[in-house]
Order: structure tokens, then sequence, then C-alpha cells
């Protein structure tokens, strides 16, 4: 038995769990993988293996406790091996919202509820002492992973210091121009798989928060570009309208052309960042199912490049990846 098998007996049997079944649970884009227990009582846990070092569930463990402070549903950590990796966690059902969408549930209620939960975080002024920033030098950094990934898989190897300056020097051009918003947390994977509908809460404790230990400081416009521009499902465009609306009236003191034109950058970057981030997931993790989505991404980063914000980067692409090469996508 290896030493992470026997720590985590040890955590299991010290919470009471100790001669629990244990079913696997899907697993997401990391190294994490899950799974619910049932005792012989019925009750279940999840427990979230996340080995070190390349997991740390410190941030996680302490995200839940800042999301539960200003009343949102993250899960209660019931026990924990943070040196081992080991947390086993409050179990928030099956309920998955983007389960609930592909099986053709209405979407309008769920984007509502996700939509409202990110306007009472955000109007909750949550505790950001000590979280990482995800600001413009993160950002730029982070969208640079479209060079790094992208251009090779679509056989534009010859990514010369001349392109990389240009390709900085435009997103900068751009952040430096973009309007100022009110800083607050931003959870960074916030979309339908990583919430839950949850049963027997109201309001907005009824959306479980998962996936979350990434998170930082930067703007409010970041996670709903995340539910909202979705890499991997399309939103209609009326679901989308309606929600950003809803988010305005939530937060009445935010500037609403200044929050559209952010809302555009941030959509600009994340879709430049998780083509990136996809095509390394394929060439480096042999996932290539996430290649499917790099036809939307190219859409929405399409959309966003529309906005005048984003000239100085629009332009970039025009002369850099010209028509023919995204076609390959």
């Amino acid at each position: 038995m290896t030493d992470r098998a026997a720590a985590l007996d040890r955590l299991l049997a010290s919470a009471g769990w100790g001669a629990a079944s244990r079913a696997p649970l899907h697993g997401d884009a990391s190294f994490r993988r899950y799974q619910r227990l049932r005792g012989a009582d019925g009750a279940t846990a999840i427990l979230m293996d996340a080995p070190p070092p390349q997991e740390n569930v410190r941030p996680f463990v302490d995200m839940a406790e800042r999301l539960r402070a200003v009343g949102l549903s993250a899960p209660t950590i019931l026990a924990q091996d943070v040196e081992q990796g080991f947390l086993l966690l409050e179990d928030f059902g099956d309920a998955r919202m983007g389960d609930l969408l592909r099986r053709g549930d209405a979407p309008e209620p769920l984007y509502a509820l996700a939509t409202d939960t990110l306007a009472a975080l955000h109007g909750a002024a949550p505790r950001l002492e000590g979280l990482p920033g995800w600001r413009k030098p993160e950002l730029i950094r982070t969208a640079s992973l479209f060079l790094d990934w992208w251009m090779p898989h679509a056989g534009r190897l010859d990514v010369s210091d001349a392109m990389r300056a240009s390709f900085l020097e435009a997103w900068n051009a751009v952040f430096d121009a973009a309007p100022s918003l009110p800083e607050t947390m931003v959870l960074r994977d916030y979309f339908p798989d990583n919430l839950m509908l949850l049963d027997g809460r109201t309001g907005v404790r009824a959306c479980g928060l998962l996936d979350f230990q990434d998170a930082g400081i930067g703007s409010p416009a970041y996670d709903l570009v995340s539910l909202l521009r979705d890499a991997r499902r399309d939103v209609p465009a009326e679901i989308e309208a309606a929600m950003i609306a809803r988010y305005l009236a939530a937060r009445p003191e935010i500037d609403r052309a200044a929050f559209l034109a952010d809302y555009a950058l941030h959509g600009a970057q994340r879709a430049c960042r998780i083509l990136g981030v996809f095509v390394r997931l394929d060439r480096r993790d042999g996932k290539p199912h996430y290649l499917h989505h790099l036809p939307r991404l190219w859409r929405q980063l399409d959309l966003a490049l529309a906005a005048p914000l984003l000239a100085p980067v629009a332009d970039w692409f025009t002369r850099q990846v010209p028509a023919e090469v995204r076609s390959g996508r």
C-alpha cells in the first residue's frame, strides 16, 4: 500500500467513512479525481483526490470558506488531508446544470439562477485578501497560450519574436483603453458543468458552486462571459442578452456601456486563451475531445473582436491569422 493510500484509509476511518462503498465520478480537465462514498445508512459524500504536486487543495478549502461566508453554496468540507491532497466534501447530488441542459431542461431558469448568484457574490463584497490577481498581466500572459499552442496546431510554426511582440502590444493597447470597473472575486471556471441545482434551498443558495480553487481578483464581467459564452455549449443570443440585462439590473451602480466594453474584452481574452488551452489538452494531455469546441471558440472570438475597443487585437488577427488559416481550426 502506498503512503497516499494509507493516508486516505486513515482519513476516511477517522471521519467515519472507512466502510463506505466508493463509485467513481467523472473528472475535469485537471489531475483531480472524484468518488462518491455511500455509507451503510445511505448517507453520501464526495471524495476529492487531488494528487500533489500537480494539485493543491488549500485554495479550494480557503475559497469554500469565503463563499459560504457570503451566503453562497460551496460544499462543506467534512474531512481533509491537505498534505496528501484529499478532501471529503458534502455531496451536492447529481443535478449538474450542464447535464440538465443536455437533457433538454428549460435553459432560462438555470441561467437566471447562475446570473443572480454572480450578482449576489459581487454585491456582497466578498473577502479578497490573499487572492491572486486576474488582471492585465495575467490575462495577457494567458492569452499568449494561443501563440504557444494553437498556432503550431494550425501549422503556423513561425511565431517570430516580432509577431509575439505585436500580439502583446495589441493586447496592452486594448487593456490600457478599457473602462475601469470595480474589482471583485472572479471564480474563473463559472459555467454550467461547474454549477449544481440543489433541492431544498431557496434563492441563490440553490446554486451549488464547484471548481472555484483558481479564483482571483478581477473584472465583474469575466465570470458572466464564462457563463454566457461557454466554450463547451452554444448559448442562444437572446438568453445572453437577457442575462446581461438581468445582471446589470441587479447591480445598478455599474455603468452599462463600460460593462459591455469590458464584457467584450474579457470575452476575447477568454476565447483566445481557451483556444490555446484546448489544443494543449489534446497535444500534451491526450484529451482530443476538446478540439471539437474550437469552431465555437472562433465564433466567440470573432464576435468579441467586433467591439470597437478590440480594434487593435482584431487588426492583429486580420494580419496574422487570415481566414484560410482559421478555416482549418
